[in-house]
């Protein structure tokens, strides 16, 4: 568990917020990518089996979502959306911080993540976090940058 102050794992009930809210999160990356973001790609009725799932509930509903994969070496965080309403109001921050702390929990010391190129926002965000640029990737209709941070 994270912490009582932190998200709390999802459950399968949680699936169409969840899809919800990554749908209205990612949509305005379609325009400065000029294809579909990767999470509007996936089924999350798998990612819930498969990966883990935190939300922040706010008063109004789902706040952020957050989504960890744990490998065998890393942590990569896979996703991380907040509530377009909901945007700059330091809910990303928390959710980075959740990160941090359940890669400690699972004993791990490196958490990747990879995000697009052309979304320098974003980028220069994940490097005020202590994120660096490990590659560039492309895989032919996007490059996606990949990162890197040692806790």
């Amino acid at each position: 568990m994270i912490g009582l102050t932190g998200p709390r794992r999802a459950t399968a009930a949680d699936l169409d917020a969840v899809t919800a809210l990554q749908r209205a999160a990612y949509a305005k990356n379609r325009p400065l990518l000029g294809v579909e973001p990767l999470p509007l790609l996936a089924d999350y009725a798998d990612i819930l089996a498969r990966y883990e799932v935190w939300l922040l509930d706010g008063a109004a509903g789902l706040d952020g979502v957050l989504i960890l994969e744990p490998r065998a070496n890393d942590l990569l965080l896979w996703s991380i959306a907040t509530a377009p309403g909901r945007q700059g109001q330091g809910l990303g921050n928390r959710l980075l911080a959740a990160t941090d702390s359940r890669a400690r929990q699972l004993g791990f010391n490196i958490v990747r993540l990879y995000t697009g190129e052309p979304l320098t926002g974003n980028i220069t965000w994940y490097e005020r976090h202590g994120y660096a640029r490990e590659r560039v990737e492309d895989l032919g209709d996007r490059r996606i940058v990949h990162m890197v941070k040692r806790l």
